[in-house]
């Protein structure tokens, strides 16, 4: 998949250090994935939360942060939204 919107992600881990090693492994397997349906991200992500859109949530550092993305299946690829953390989550209007 092609990754779209690194810079928020870059942002996010200058300012949130103890997610960082997280967000550049969950970027380095997104490059690496084939994902073709939500079902593909389901068996690697089981805690992966899907919207309408395809945009899905990623849970960070267990449930510490949030990450939405959208994804483009046809086109392989793969868009960040947004990051937060979960508080400032549960204010996003989805």
């Amino acid at each position: 998949m092609r990754l779209v919107g690194m810079e928020i992600l870059e942002e996010f881990s200058r300012t949130h250090v103890d997610v960082a090693t997280q967000i550049a492994t969950w970027r380095c397997e997104v490059e690496d994935a084939e994902w073709k349906t939500p079902s593909d991200i389901k068996a690697r992500y089981s805690n992966a939360s899907f919207l309408s859109d395809n945009r899905v949530v990623f849970n960070l550092k267990g449930n510490n942060y949030r990450l939405l993305v959208q994804i483009s299946y046809r086109n392989e690829l793969v868009l960040a939204m947004k990051i937060g953390t979960h508080a400032e989550y549960s204010k996003w209007n989805l």
